[in-house]
Formats: structure tokens, C-alpha cells, sequence
């Protein structure tokens, strides 16, 4: 019953009778549908019914009832934000999909049903009770026939794989306004992970926009952004791509994998390991934990050959071994010390004529 109501409630968000504005069409907008009123409950109606005689539930139904009734806490937030836009005189508008660009800085790692389980369920939710709450858009500023989100990437991508239009808000946005818009969503619906915060971040900086927007946007204080910058320049950005959002992985563990890739020997290693089958079929959680793995075991010391001194009878009398600017001479035990005892005199001395002759 808790789940009939809700969809009747928020149906009825873009399903009222309400004359629709005439506007001359245009073919960059594509617009199908305006909407300047919105008539909706401000609080969802939940009916319970109090008699004893019913008997109680079971623990599975209380707990979907329970996230139900989070649900449609939810939803009641967005209609009231909804409603507050339509006060200020913006409208709802029908867009075709193919019209509307990414925003100019993206802050998911994920694409679509890979690495984002909800996605599908977004879909379904869609499909049945159609779009519940629009996204948010401005006119591109390099093509005003045009549209950019600024957030619902998730609901453009679904409408987008239902072949359907997507109900938007257009609204006159600048740089800034866009990505503290893109942001406060963000915290306000699925938090971004770690490393999405990171990135995000890092895009922002290499953009020009100073540390102060940026923390706004992530809502986030000084410590924490610097911590963020920290871990977006020491993993490599193809390396954090690779792995995907990671949800599972916090701040701590970011932080370790950025000092595990502190030298490029590591950084190579990296870069070999994620294009793997065996490290693309993994889960994005899975890939960063068997990354992890893989760099804490420390690769093997490569060992090169030494060289062998022979005599004239072609037997070994010495083994010359070179370890970067280390060299290491060890002779036979069977050689002649009284050799031992010139090559001990000549090495001295022929290092000296060696340094006064390079002097000169």
C-alpha cells in the first residue's frame, strides 16, 4: 500500500491536467512538453492501521516497509526542491536525449550497469513509473542550440537507454554555479567515492577553478581536499580509471596504495598489471585490492650475469659482478697469491695514473 501511494503521489508530479504553454517550437530545443505549474502533496500520505487484531509482520516485510518509507522521505525532499524551482519561475521541460552534453567535468568513474548495480534498477524504476524528478541542464556556452548537464548524468543515461525523452530544468548557469550545482547533488543523493572525489577535484584544479570552489562543491574542509589532491597526483590517473570507483575503498587505503606507487619501478608495474584479463574480469573493489596485493609483494631483484676472467688455460680465475655503480671482483681460491698481492699493487696504482691522466 506504502508503495502504491508513493507512485500515485509522485506521478502525479508531471501527470496533472495542466494546460501546457505554447511556445514556438524550435528543432535545436526539441521540446515536446512545457509545464509552469506543479500540484503535488507536500508530504506524502501514509496510511497505518492501528488495529490490534491484525497480526504483525514479518521481519522481511518490515524492513522493506522501512525502506519505503526512507524512499519516499527522499522523494519528498526532492518535490519540495522541486516545487521551490517552479516558485522562482523555471520550468519543466521535454528534451531529446541527443541534444544534451555531458558537463565539462565529469565526477563518475562508473559507466552505466558496470560498476553501478543501481543503474539497471533506475532503469526499471523508469520504465514503470517514468521519471520521477528532472535532471538539470543549461545552454552548452560553445553551442547554444545545445544543452550540459549539470547533474542527473544517471537518469540522461537511463532515459537515454529507454529511447525516451528526459524532463529537465533549464537554467542560466556559469562555470562556477554548474559545478556547485553538479556537486551539491552529488553529496545529496549517492556520494561520490574517495577516488571520485579525487578526480573530481584534480579535473576542477587542472580547470583553473581556485581550492575554495572546489571545497564547496565537495563539501569538504581544507585537510580533507588536500588529502584528496594528495592521492589524485600520486596514483596515476590510468591507474585509478582502471580500478573504477572502488566504493568499498576509503581514504586510508587510497592513501597506502598512493605511497606503494611513490617510484616508477611500481608505476610500471601498475601499468602492466591493469591491462591483464585477470585484473579486467575482477569487480572495480576487487581490482583495487588485487592491485594492492600485487605491489606490496616487492618484484624480484633482477641479478645480471657476472662476467667471467679466464686465463690462458681457459680455466676461471675471476668473476667480475656489477650492481649499478657497485662492482665486485672475486677471484678463484686456487689463483697464485703472489698474483693477488700485484693485482693489489697495480689496481692502486693504475687508479692514480687513471685520475692524473683525466685531469689533464
Amino acid at each position: 500500500m506504502i508503495g502504491k501511494n508513493r507512485k500515485s503521489e509522485l506521478r502525479a508530479l508531471f501527470s496533472d491536467p495542466v494546460p501546457a504553454v505554447k511556445s514556438e517550437p524550435t528543432d535545436s530545443a526539441r521540446v515536446h512538453t512545457e509545464r509552469t505549474t506543479l500540484s503535488v502533496d507536500r508530504t506524502p500520505e501514509v496510511n497505518i492501521d492501528h488495529n490490534p487484531a491484525v497480526p504483525r509482520a514479518a521481519s522481511g516485510a518490515v524492513k522493506a516497509m522501512g525502506l519505503s518509507l526512507s524512499s519516499i522521505t527522499r522523494d519528498a525532499e526532492e518535490v519540495r526542491s522541486l516545487r521551490q524551482a517552479l516558485d522562482a519561475g523555471e520550468h519543466v521541460i521535454e528534451l531529446d536525449t541527443s541534444l544534451i552534453d555531458a558537463s565539462f567535468v565529469s565526477d563518475r568513474l562508473s559507466h552505466q550497469e558496470q560498476d553501478d548495480p543501481e543503474f539497471l534498477t533506475l532503469v526499471e524504476s523508469m520504465r514503470e513509473s517514468g521519471q520521477q524528478v528532472p535532471i538539470l541542464v543549461r545552454r552548452n556556452p560553445a553551442d547554444p542550440e545545445r544543452f550540459q548537464v549539470a547533474y542527473g548524468h544517471r537518469r540522461l543515461n537511463a532515459a537515454r537507454r529507454l529511447g525516451i525523452a528526459v524532463k529537465a530544468l533549464v537554467r542560466a548557469l556559469n562555470d562556477d554555479q554548474l559545478i556547485l550545482a553538479q556537486g551539491k547533488e552529488n553529496a545529496e543523493r549517492r556520494n561520490l567515492t574517495f577516488i571520485e572525489r579525487a578526480l573530481f577535484a584534480k579535473a576542477l584544479s587542472e580547470r583553473g577553478f581556485d581550492r575554495k570552489v572546489i571545497g564547496e562543491a565537495l563539501s569538504v574542509q581544507k585537510s580533507e581536499l588536500s588529502r584528496l589532491f594528495q592521492v589524485a597526483d600520486s596514483v596515476p590517473d590510468s591507474v585509478a580509471r582502471a580500478i573504477g570507483p572502488a566504493p568499498k575503498v576509503g581514504r586510508e587505503r587510497w592513501m597506502s596504495l598512493a605511497q606503494l606507487l611513490s617510484n616508477d619501478q611500481d608505476q610500471t608495474r601498475a601499468a602492466a598489471f591493469i591491462q591483464t584479463e585477470v585484473f579486467r574480469s575482477l569487480s572495480t573493489d576487487e581490482r583495487f585490492q588485487t592491485l594492492y596485493d600485487t605491489l606490496l609483494r616487492k618484484a624480484p631483484t633482477e641479478r645480471p650475469e657476472p662476467d667471467m676472467v679466464r686465463g690462458p688455460d681457459g680455466r676461471i680465475i675471476a668473476r667480475i659482478i656489477k650492481q649499478g655503480r657497485r662492482l665486485k671482483i672475486e677471484f678463484q681460491a686456487d689463483v697464485d697469491p703472489g698474483f693477488l698481492k700485484v693485482f693489489d699493487e697495480r689496481l692502486a696504482a693504475d687508479y692514480k695514473a687513471y685520475l692524473s691522466h683525466s685531469k689533464c
